[in-house]
């Protein structure tokens, strides 16, 4: 709802992005089959310059990026699944999220941790798993869904000497539309959406109206550090409850973290979370484990609403 379309999508913003960084000679882009799968679906400029193709090692890759991290040169980090972040995590929460507290010294990494989802993605090639980063202090998170949300989160980067974990998601890349919160006096709860549960908006608002069931909606982009706004302490106050949606496990998560700070900021309300069942995925249908969809959504807002 309210959405305003853009020129570029999502894939050509982080490609242009990426190309004008590596041109001044500040950034290299380094990852595995870089050039070998379209490109890594059009985000990665198709030029030699400033682009380091790692070996199928899958656990070396973070160490290297750190590394140039302290040379004074800004590495893009491409985990073409967010996955491998687990094979990768040592470096990046050990070294280049400590190095500033500790040493006096940054370690700018931009890590792309790219989500997928679906029957192609089975039990190991899947989902998001930046809940478990956002436990390291020094690491700041996103997860930006759209062209200008990209273009933000880049500009905090470059003025920064942290590392950036950008939680991507695959659902995004040919977006090129612009999410902008809602909210209406007679909302029922309000609604914070994170990573691709987004995208579930307008199906989810068709689906409640039916049942004459209105809610406030916000997008969440930061998410460590996660802002209390105004705007959502002041929607909570009149709907006494929410509901946090995120593409990740429901369980021991960021979205459960957030849904705590906004229950202790507003006491009169109720506020739940909602993402990924605890088992791991697999490929057949019966067995996919990933976003909630609308359906979903609304199935658990009717739940929340009814139970008060």
């Amino acid at each position: 709802m309210g959405k305003k379309f853009m020129g570029k999508s999502v894939a050509e913003t982080i490609r242009d992005l990426s190309k004008k960084i590596i041109d001044k000679n500040k950034a290299v882009v380094i990852g595995q089959c870089l050039s070998a799968v379209g490109w890594v679906q059009n985000t990665v400029p198709p030029q030699k310059k400033g682009i380091i193709e790692l070996p199928m090692t899958d656990v070396a890759g973070a160490g290297f990026a750190v590394g140039i991290s302290l040379t004074g040169i800004r590495p893009i980090f491409i985990l073409r699944f967010q996955s491998f972040l687990w094979l990768n995590a040592s470096p990046l929460v050990n070294h280049a999220a400590k190095a500033k507290e500790m040493f006096g010294y940054g370690a700018p990494v931009f890590i792309r941790a790219i989500a997928s989802e679906g029957p192609s993605s089975g039990p190991l090639h899947t989902n998001c798993y930046h809940s478990p980063f956002a436990h390291m202090p020094g690491m700041l998170i996103c997860a930006p869904m759209t062209p200008k949300e990209y273009i933000s989160i880049w500009n905090k980067y470059l003025k920064s000497d942290l590392p950036v974990l950008v939680s991507e998601h695959r659902r995004s890349y040919k977006e090129k539309r612009e999410f902008r919160d809602t909210t209406q006096k007679k909302s029922k709860i309000s609604v914070f959406l994170i990573s691709a549960s987004r995208f579930e908006e307008d199906k989810l608002k068709k689906i409640l109206r039916k049942n004459n069931i209105y809610i406030d909606v916000f997008h969440i982009v930061w998410l460590k550090p996660f802002e209390m706004k105004k705007k959502y302490i002041e929607s909570l106050k009149k709907t006494k409850r929410g509901l946090v949606i995120d593409s990740t496990y429901e369980i021991c998560s960021i979205s459960e973290h957030i849904s705590l700070k906004l229950m202790l900021k507003v006491n009169a309300a109720k506020v739940f979370n909602f993402g990924m069942r605890d088992k791991s995925p697999g490929c057949s249908p019966a067995l996919l484990n990933g976003t909630p969809d609308a359906n979903m959504i609304a199935k658990k807002i009717k739940s929340i609403l009814k139970n008060k």
